[in-house]
């Protein structure tokens, strides 16, 4: 008697994850701590002050991904601290699916 061939598991969707983070930089290393993480794929910085805080906002295609990138920049030389702000995920078309605003536009 022989074994049905195992069909492997549907693909998952893609996805995309989302997430901002406030970055706290020593002073006198913000130069160096922004380009950083300007070099980290899918990253940007919104916005900095003179006293080493720094917005942050990340893409990545997956959690392990978005981890991956929240680390790094943790351990960036210069960071004294990080906190994640806000973290979303959803699949790709979700994510480009065109929401009524309420206004019939």
């Amino acid at each position: 008697m022989s074994a049905l061939p195992q069909s492997a598991p549907p693909a998952a969707p893609p996805e995309l994850h989302i997430a901002s983070m406030v970055v706290h930089a020593a002073p006198p290393r913000i130069n160096e701590v922004r380009a950083a993480i300007l070099g980290i794929a899918s990253a940007e910085i919104h916005a900095a002050s003179d006293t080493g805080k720094l917005v942050v906002t990340l893409e990545a295609p997956s959690t392990d991904d978005m981890m991956a990138r929240i680390s790094e920049i943790q351990r960036l030389d210069g960071v004294l601290a990080s906190a994640l702000v806000y973290q979303h995920s959803d699949t790709l078309d979700a994510m480009n699916e065109e929401i009524d605003d309420g206004n019939g536009s």
